[in-house]
């Protein structure tokens, strides 16, 4: 259920702008409604972005079904942060689909001594059979959490033209308009500078 996805990237770069791991999983389709820029196009992206978000300690094995499986997620995730970001009554598909992801067992992480070569004496590791499916029911009820509490009413999406990312504004005066002043905010510098010098 992923909507059209006309480009991908090549070996993207995964955007981790997001502030919560459901938000990054948004994400991982950029420029909605123009490009749609798939960064999650084939099981093997999902298995790097589960290790990248820090989900998993090595890419799992990833099925084409489980890869389906994590684009429904973040489709149903997006369409209940639209509801919140228009005010609009929720989209029960979209219930549907994250209720019966979340009620899955999630990851339930076990403390281990790190080797000798990490900075940090203690890692997490994530045993489970069912890594992929594990992980989407994180963060299925990752997004429960945010998307059902106080937290709801600062996730944003970037106010640039260009990018439909989204992110949960944790600036202490709640003006954060940019996914990132690295990438759209900066570009927005740029044009006003130049704006001003015509």
């Amino acid at each position: 259920m992923n909507p059209r996805t006309s480009q991908a990237e090549p070996l993207a770069a995964f955007v981790f702008v997001g502030g919560r791991p459901c938000l990054d999983l948004v994400d991982t389709l950029g420029k909605r409604g123009t490009l749609d820029i798939e960064r999650l196009p084939a099981p093997e992206h999902l298995g790097r972005w589960l290790r990248e978000v820090g989900l998993a300690n090595e890419p799992p094995p990833v099925s084409k079904d489980e890869l389906d499986h994590a684009r429904e997620l973040r489709e149903a995730v997006y369409r209940l942060v639209r509801c919140v970001l228009d005010g609009a009554r929720p989209d029960q598909h979209a219930l549907a689909v994250i209720n019966r992801v979340a009620a899955v067992a999630d990851l339930a992480p076990q403390l281990e001594a790190a080797t000798a070569s990490d900075t940090n004496p203690l890692t997490a590791r994530w045993p489970t059979p069912t890594p992929v499916d594990a992980a989407l029911s994180t963060l299925a009820r990752d997004g429960i959490d945010l998307l059902s509490g106080p937290l709801a009413a600062r996730v944003k999406e970037c106010e640039s033209p260009d990018c439909t990312l989204v992110f949960l504004d944790d600036s202490q005066a709640r003006r954060r308009r940019w996914c990132s002043m690295d990438r759209c905010g900066n570009l927005a510098k740029i044009a006003k500078y130049r704006s001003r010098g015509r």
